[in-house]
């Protein structure tokens, strides 16, 4: 990710939408914080009769922001999330002095604990999987890994050898490394014969496709 004090470069897109997915590219936030944002900025929009965001100053934020506290009475992290829109937007978009934005309010996390499944719970829930899926359920749990950190793994971040799975650019777009539970192996090679032989199968069909590893 590019620096926050680096110049930025003129915007060529003329939809501010566009400006926005433009200025997340450059400065290479992940694909799932693009389409947050763009979401969030979007509703704002929405939300106060599509007028252009330029005219709108803090008491139209704070009235959308009040609007998901108290009517759709999101969570912490949902708001928290979509004042990061609008600051990110107006910040690095409309390059508007945002001292008034700073200001907004912004609601303290609650202090609950999390809830923990039993052994037992685990084993019922994975009970109703099959195939696949199951693995993929049996990969989340027995790693910590996120649902979309799972969903973009690739053939070349399994590593059999030493017993790690790598994460590319997860939480914060890091790597890291997590130890591959030996009770998946079998059936992670199985998983990857068989996504190796459909490969193939599209190769040979002329069907194109994403590349291994």
């Amino acid at each position: 990710m590019k620096t926050a004090t680096a110049p930025l470069p003129p915007l060529r897109s003329v939809k501010v939408l566009d400006q926005l997915r433009e200025r997340i590219r450059y400065l290479h936030y992940s694909l799932r914080t693009e389409q947050a944002y763009v979401n969030w900025v979007r509703a704002f929009i929405r939300f106060h009769g599509v007028r252009h965001p330029a005219t709108l100053g803090s008491s139209e934020v704070e009235a959308f922001l009040s609007w998901l506290a108290n009517e759709r009475k999101v969570s912490v992290s949902t708001h928290r999330q979509a004042l990061a829109a609008l600051l990110f937007f107006y910040g690095k978009v409309l390059c508007t002095d945002l001292p008034w934005l700073q200001e907004i309010g912004r609601p303290r996390p609650s202090r609950r604990l999390p809830v923990v499944l039993t052994p037992d719970e685990v084993v019922r829930i994975l009970g109703f999987l099959e195939g696949e899926h199951r693995l993929f359920a049996q990969l989340l749990y027995g790693t910590g890994m996120r649902i979309s950190e799972g969903l973009q793994l690739r053939v070349k971040d399994l590593d059999f050898d030493h017993g790690t799975i790598i994460v590319r650019e997860g939480k914060g777009s890091k790597d890291r490394a997590l130890m591959l539970p030996e009770s998946l192996a079998p059936s992670l090679r199985e998983q990857l014969s068989r996504a190796r032989a459909w490969w193939l199968k599209d190769q040979a069909e002329g069907r194109s496709g994403v590349a291994l590893p």
